[in-house]
């Protein structure tokens, strides 16, 4: 009987490696690190690092579309934040078909009207939004949320009433299954729009992972440096087991890929 239940856990345990990261708008003129130079660094880096899903921060249609065509084996959900279909930056969620189904997803607006395209207030001068999917195993039939954001770089109000409403979407999902958040939240880990998260209970995947890591920034200007603050995070509720976390300052192909090192954690969602 033992052996029969170890079995059996074992069959509806659900492992994903899920990645954050800000790929840097592509058609920012960023000299000899503009995407031209560093596409095949990150194509290098997604194939090396193999996540099976992707939260995408500031990523235009072409980068999106770039990344599935080189990189083959992922589909994607997002909407330009300008218009609601392809103009302006994408929070998008990048997942691996052949591992899961999309059940539902949908993007909103960090604002009063959250469901009304290209709207914002709070003190953001940028349009900010939020993408997120509710995908299902396809062996295990386990189904779990992400939820992609990319905050403001500028309002501190914005920050936090953003990370507000995200909490209130999250609450009203139905059904509530577990919860990762991944995102660029331009914000500290000491900072209220994070530490929000952190009191609703969820927890930073890499301090779980690295508890006493010091270097740990993750935007680094172009200089490829590991100080400064982490503002990048997967966030995951209080069900799902962090197995591993870090951030990841290695590039294969050489290149930095971006202006900010990506996030990744091996997470376990809970049996059932």
């Amino acid at each position: 009987m033992a052996l029969l239940l170890t079995v059996l856990a074992a069959a509806t345990m659900t492992d994903v490696r899920v990645m954050s990261f800000n790929v840097r708008y592509g058609t920012a003129d960023d000299g000899p690190h503009s995407w031209p130079h560093r596409k095949e660094a990150v194509y290098a880096l997604l194939k090396e690092r193999k996540p099976d899903v992707i939260g995408l921060q500031e990523a235009l249609r072409f980068q999106v579309d770039s990344i599935k065509a080189n990189v083959p084996g992922y589909e994607d959900v997002g909407v330009g934040r300008d218009d609601g279909k392809e103009a302006g930056e994408h929070s998008s969620v990048l997942y691996r078909p052949d591992r899961f189904t999309l059940v539902k997803s949908e993007t909103f607006w960090f604002s009063d009207t959250p469901d009304v395209v290209a709207s914002r207030h709070w003190g953001n001068r940028i349009t900010r939004i939020c993408t997120w999917v509710h995908l299902k195993d396809r062996k295990s039939g386990k189904a779990f949320y992400v939820y992609n954001v990319h905050l403001d770089h500028e309002s501190q109000p914005s920050r936090e009433r953003s990370s507000d409403l995200l909490l209130a979407k999250i609450n009203q999902r139905h059904p509530k299954d577990p919860v990762i958040v991944t995102g660029d939240f331009n914000a500290g880990e000491g900072n209220e729009a994070v530490k929000r998260l952190r009191r609703a209970g969820y927890l930073d995947s890499f301090r779980y992972a690295q508890p006493e890591a010091v270097n740990v920034g993750t935007f680094h200007a172009w200089k490829g440096k590991k100080t400064g603050e982490k503002i990048d995070y997967v966030f995951v509720d209080g069900t799902i087991l962090t197995l591993n976390a870090e951030i990841v300052y290695s590039s294969p192909a050489g290149p930095l890929v971006s202006d900010h090192f990506p996030v990744v954690a091996d997470l376990r969602l809970p049996a059932g």
